[in-house]
């Protein structure tokens, strides 16, 4: 019952805080290098680091990484990384998801758009 809660609170805050910018054209190039910062932890490849490979990420459900041990919190959330909910998490991701080990935000809009962009270029589907 926890974790239906969890995942409806989590629904309910990234309709609040998903805004147009998710859905705006962002720039794949310069999302590749603002995509530097988030190198430290995140590979483009399907490669695990500190944090989970980020190949295929956009469609993939969160937590779904193969060989990754994500946190309680990430793997009862029930999101699926989308446009909106990647936008959402890169805003605020401790908000969103309480209890995530990812705590780097990207706070401007158009950066979140260009490293979705860039995300969706690593992305088969």
């Amino acid at each position: 019952m926890r974790t239906i809660l969890r995942a409806a609170a989590a629904t309910a805050l990234l309709l609040t805080l998903s805004n147009a910018s998710a859905f705006a054209d962002g720039d794949a190039e310069n999302g590749k290098k603002l995509f530097t910062r988030c190198s430290a932890c995140h590979a483009i490849t399907d490669q695990n680091k500190v944090g989970p490979g980020l190949q295929n990420v956009v469609g993939r459900a969160a937590a779904s990484q193969p060989q990754y041990k994500y946190s309680s919190a990430l793997a009862a959330s029930g999101l699926t990384w989308d446009e909106g909910t990647l936008d959402a998490f890169l805003k605020a991701p401790t908000t969103i998801v309480k209890g995530t080990r990812m705590s780097l935000a990207v706070p401007k809009d158009q950066d979140r758009a260009d490293i979705i962009a860039y995300l969706k270029t690593l992305s088969a589907n």
